[in-house]
């Protein structure tokens, strides 16, 4: 079967271009939750999954499916925010092999802490993207995703 080398150079090129607007948006998050709250990226993203969740818990496996992350790198940042008291990580009451991991008060507070911070850096981090000539049309397709979390 021949392979559509411009399509295929089309698709490549999207690839690239979506992967630099995460790039520009994660580097200004990543200083902005370090410089205010000793936060990264993925340690902030692991409260809001977390403190998305009805009891605040999840089990290991559907955080790190949650976070688009391996098993051992999720199990890695779980460690590092319990050693903060962040989270604690628990067995299953019904499975005693599953494990869970909750959020603690200390990290809810965090959380609510770095949100105004993550907000305006994400807002920041759009704003600088969108003066790149290559970026702004994938800006410009964010503000059309619906904000309906049943969508």
């Amino acid at each position: 079967m021949p392979v559509d080398d411009e399509g295929a150079r089309a698709r490549a090129r999207g690839w690239r271009t979506l992967a630099a607007l995460h790039a520009c948006v994660a580097d200004v998050l990543e200083r902005a939750l370090q410089r205010e709250h000793g936060l990264s990226v993925s340690e902030y993203s692991v409260l809001d999954v977390l403190f998305r969740q009805d009891d605040h818990c999840l089990r290991m496996n559907r955080l790190a499916e949650a976070l688009t992350l391996s098993r051992s790198a999720t199990t890695r940042l779980v460690s590092r925010l319990e050693k903060q008291e962040l989270l604690e990580r628990c067995l299953s009451p019904d499975d005693r092999r599953g494990i869970y991991t909750e959020l603690t008060a200390k990290g809810a507070a965090t959380l609510e802490a770095a949100r105004p911070v993550h907000d305006a850096a994400l807002a920041e981090g759009l704003r600088i993207a969108a003066e790149e000539r290559n970026l702004a049309p994938l800006v410009q397709a964010l503000s059309t995703v619906s904000t309906d979390p049943h969508a």
